[in-house]
């Protein structure tokens, strides 16, 4: 018989203002302490060194999480020209030094609107993803670099921010899969030279604001005063584009049976469904049948 997890039944969203420092796993237990979750869990991890928007995911609202993965992200980001690193970020050892041109802000702009629309990348070394099972990072850790296909990513708009030579700072709103390191050390490449990151921030993941974000701090002094649940978004919060449809207690019994139900609601895809008393049952799809089938149930 399995062990139960300990922790109280609390579900929500909950966006951290992650601090530099901590892993995107610490931060994501630091917060499941404070809040005494049984589960938690994150959409889309930041290097320790970066800060910002980490959507952290309690109870049932990590059903939600692997459908926000696609969502687009804002960055602030500031790279230091002629100088690279085995990273590609502050963490790394130097290893290369160039020197850094002459760059005024029209020369900067020119190439950052080429970089605009679909571009490929190549993913650094220093990444999560497999190579025959393992990840890149380790492979890289123990000397070991294997050839990467380049992928294809979106940069929605790319912008610059600020430029006293050598240290340029942008903002840039991209697709899913996007590395910033990477950018920054094209980006680079096109002006004549080398570069790294000296800090990354992200701003937003779609459709979260970044007004919303709340730091440790924060959450600590709202545990003290025992009004942590005050800043829990609502379970559905990252799939507020979603469309929402509404089905009676009948077909809300069959619906949360797993059982597909008829709807007539002139849509097809993916959808949130509520029953009564405005009660989230869980994410269906609207087949072109008129045909609900359950994606996730929520057991709220």
């Amino acid at each position: 018989m399995s062990r139960r997890r300990k922790g109280r039944e609390i579900h929500g969203v909950i966006l951290l203002d992650k601090p530099a420092g901590f892993s995107s796993s610490q931060a994501v237990q630091k917060v499941r302490w404070l809040f005494k979750a049984r589960k938690a869990g994150h959409t889309g991890a930041l290097d320790p060194f970066a800060t910002g928007m980490l959507p952290i995911c309690l109870g049932e609202a990590s059903k939600t999480a692997g459908f926000m993965l696609d969502a687009s992200k804002t960055y602030l980001a500031g790279a230091v020209l002629g100088k690279a690193t085995s990273t590609g970020d502050i963490e790394g050892e130097v290893q290369l030094e160039t020197e850094v041109p002459a760059l005024d802000e029209q020369r900067i702009d020119a190439v950052f609107r080429a970089f605009h629309g679909v571009i490929e990348q190549v993913p650094p070394m220093y990444s999560a993803l497999k190579h025959e099972g393992q990840r890149l990072y380790k492979l890289a850790r123990a000397g070991v670099e294997v050839p990467r296909e380049a992928r294809s990513v979106r940069i929605h708009s790319l912008e610059r921010v600020s430029w006293e030579s050598p240290l340029l700072q942008f903002r840039v709103r991209c697709s899913k899969g996007t590395y910033i390191r990477t950018l920054a050390e094209d980006i680079a490449v096109q002006l004549g030279t080398c570069a790294h990151l000296q800090s990354l921030r992200r701003l937003a993941v779609e459709p979260f604001r970044e007004q919303d974000m709340v730091s440790l701090e924060q959450l600590d002094r709202l545990a003290e005063s025992e009004r942590l649940d005050t800043c829990l978004l609502p379970v559905d919060a990252g799939l507020a584009n979603w469309p929402l449809i509404t089905v009676d207690e009948a077909l809300s019994q069959r619906f949360c049976h797993g059982n597909p139900v008829p709807v007539d609601s002139g849509q097809t895809g993916l959808v949130r469904v509520y029953g009564p008393e405005n009660r989230l049952l869980g994410l269906g799809e609207i087949t072109p049948e008129n045909h609900l089938q359950p994606k996730r149930l929520m057991h709220l």
